[in-house]
Formats: C-alpha cells, sequence, structure tokens
C-alpha cells in the first residue's frame, strides 16, 4: 500500500506511523494531544486554497469545529462519513490551538474537542487520504479504532 502524507511546511517526512508523529509532537509539545478532523476532499482543498474555514456545513451550523480523538474517530467516520470515500484525516496539536479549543460532551457524554474559531491552515500537523476499502475506512497506524 502507498503511503502519502500532504507535505505542510511545518509537517515530518511521509510515511511515518501516528504514533511516531505523536511523539516527535511531544517531544516539541510538553502537552501535546493529537486530535483530527475528517474533511471531504473539497472542503480540504478550500482549507489549503483559503488558509482558514469555519469548517464543514456541520460545523457552521453548531458553531464550532468538531473534532474526535484518536479513540473516537473511528467512530465518528463510522457514524458521519458511512459509505463516503474522497475523505481526508487531519492531524492538530490541542496545545497550538489555545483557548478556543473546549472539551465538551457529545456522545454518550464522551468528552470531544470543539473549536471556537476558524481552523486555520496552520494549525494543520498534517494531512492524508481516509480510503475506504470494502465500506470500511483504513485509518493510519497509531489511531485506535
Amino acid at each position: 500500500m502507498s503511503c502519502y502524507v500532504e507535505m505542510l511546511p511545518f509537517a515530518p517526512s511521509p510515511c511515518q506511523s501516528l504514533r511516531a508523529l505523536d511523539l516527535a509532537a511531544r517531544a516539541m509539545h510538553v502537552n501535546a494531544m493529537l486530535i483530527f478532523k475528517i474533511f471531504r476532499a473539497e472542503e480540504w482543498a478550500a482549507l489549503r486554497s483559503a488558509g482558514h474555514t469555519a469548517g464543514a456545513p456541520v460545523d457552521i451550523a453548531d458553531g464550532f469545529v468538531h473534532f474526535s480523538t484518536a479513540e473516537q474517530v473511528g467512530e465518528t467516520a463510522a457514524k458521519h462519513f458511512a459509505g463516503e470515500d474522497n475523505l481526508f484525516l487531519l492531524g492538530l496539536e490541542t496545545d497550538t490551538l489555545g483557548n478556543a479549543l473546549k472539551w465538551e460532551p457529545s456522545r454518550g457524554g464522551a468528552l470531544f474537542p470543539h473549536l471556537y474559531r476558524d481552523l486555520q491552515l496552520s494549525d494543520v500537523v498534517w494531512a492524508q487520504p481516509l480510503p475506504l476499502v470494502d465500506g470500511t475506512h483504513q485509518f493510519p497506524a497509531g489511531v485506535s479504532i
């Protein structure tokens, strides 16, 4: 299987596991934690083009950008993106998002990260496709599903 990582000026080299990326992030930021955003290809392209976004339609409607932890993102994909192809998984570090990041109860009372400002392209540590294989999204190593 080929590995693709959208190379951003501040992103680690391609094809590293998410665990390695998370360890590198932790070395740079003491309280770093990776959180994840799933975007459709056109939403990711719009962020790359404009440099910022209020998010997907659901984010705009709710007034914040929805994120998931590594443990939550699999269920998020299954619930909100079932059967959808052409998705991208974005990784962001919590400690760089400041006070605009809030942890709030959602599914079953679990705390989910919500960003109460536009998402900036500079917030994204890495991005890569989230392929759909036989009806199941294939997450990179290091993301618990």
